[in-house]
C-alpha cells in the first residue's frame, strides 16, 4: 500500500521523500493540484519509478506535473529560477518530490530568498 509522507514549508507548498505512480492519485485526493519531480532518472538504479510513469499517473489523476531534475549537491541559478517560476505560475497547492524531500527543500528556500 502507498502512503503519502509531506512536509510543509510554505503556504502553498510542501515536499516529499521518492513518490511512485500510485501516490499520484492520493496527492489528488490530499488536494494537491501540481507536482514537481526534482529527482533525475534511474538516480538509484532500475527499480526507481521512472519521470514519463509518474508524470502519465499524475495527468491521469489531475494534477499539473514538471519534471525539473537536479543533482543532490547542486542547484544552478537556473534551476532556481526555474523553481521559482514553477511557484509562482503552478496551481496551488504544489508538491514537490525527491530522493528524500532535500532537493525541493533547498531549492524552495532558494528560490522564495528575497
Amino acid at each position: 500500500m502507498t502512503f503519502l509522507t509531506f512536509r510543509q514549508l510554505g503556504p502553498d507548498l510542501c515536499v516529499a521523500s521518492q513518490l511512485d505512480p500510485e501516490a499520484m492519485t492520493l496527492a489528488a485526493g490530499q488536494g494537491f493540484r501540481s507536482v514537481i519531480n526534482n529527482r533525475p532518472d534511474f538516480e538509484a538504479g532500475p527499480e526507481q519509478p521512472a519521470n514519463a510513469r509518474i508524470e502519465a499517473a499524475a495527468v491521469a489523476a489531475g494534477l499539473a506535473y514538471v519534471f525539473l531534475p537536479v543533482a543532490p549537491d547542486y542547484q544552478s541559478p537556473e534551476q532556481i529560477a526555474r523553481f521559482a517560476e514553477l511557484l509562482a505560475t503552478m496551481p496551488k497547492p504544489i508538491l514537490a518530490f525527491c530522493r528524500s524531500g532535500t532537493r525541493s527543500s533547498r531549492l524552495y528556500w532558494a528560490a522564495t530568498q528575497s
